[in-house]
């Protein structure tokens, strides 16, 4: 689990324009969004801050976010359009509210089939109260699965 020290999070009032530099800043894929007490509010993702037409009011098979092409340079081009509607927005108009979680005494056999049954990259760690105390990845759950490997391993 990423801990909250280590944490890069945002809030509902953070610009799209923002969170999408932090993104690119820090390597990351998504962010938990608080509140001014650590309370999750929400999750934003990569994908939830580029598919901005559904905020515009089209709807995601008119706005074709990810449409299948055949080069690299239309890919480019539509990412292009898209950062061009974030002006404005804030991670709030975009974000996924109430976000699947798990606790602190979650098990990361738990955790980690909630990951695999799922399209989810992460799970907020939340205490009894909401507050966000860390990040469960799925390159959590690898990391970890490496790390009893290499221990069974070094045991025989």
């Amino acid at each position: 689990m990423t801990t909250r020290d280590e944490l890069h999070v945002v809030k509902a009032t953070t610009t799209v324009d923002e969170a999408l530099e932090a993104l690119v800043a820090h390597r990351i894929t998504g962010f938990p969004v608080i509140d001014d007490d650590w309370k999750l509010v929400g999750l934003v993702s990569d994908y939830d801050l580029l598919a901005l037409d559904s905020v515009s009011g089209a709807t995601r098979s008119d706005a074709n976010v990810f449409p299948e092409v055949d080069s690299t340079w239309k890919t480019f081009n539509e990412v292009q359009k898209l950062l061009s509607k974030t002006d404005g927005k804030l991670v709030g108009d975009v974000m996924t509210p109430a976000p699947l979680v798990v606790r602190e005494s979650t098990n990361l056999e738990d955790a980690a089939r909630l990951l695999l049954e799922t399209k989810y990259r992460r799970l907020p760690v939340v205490d009894g109260e909401g507050k966000l105390v860390g990040i469960i990845t799925r390159g959590n759950v690898v990391r970890a699965a490496l790390q009893i490997k290499k221990a069974s391993e070094k045991k025989m």
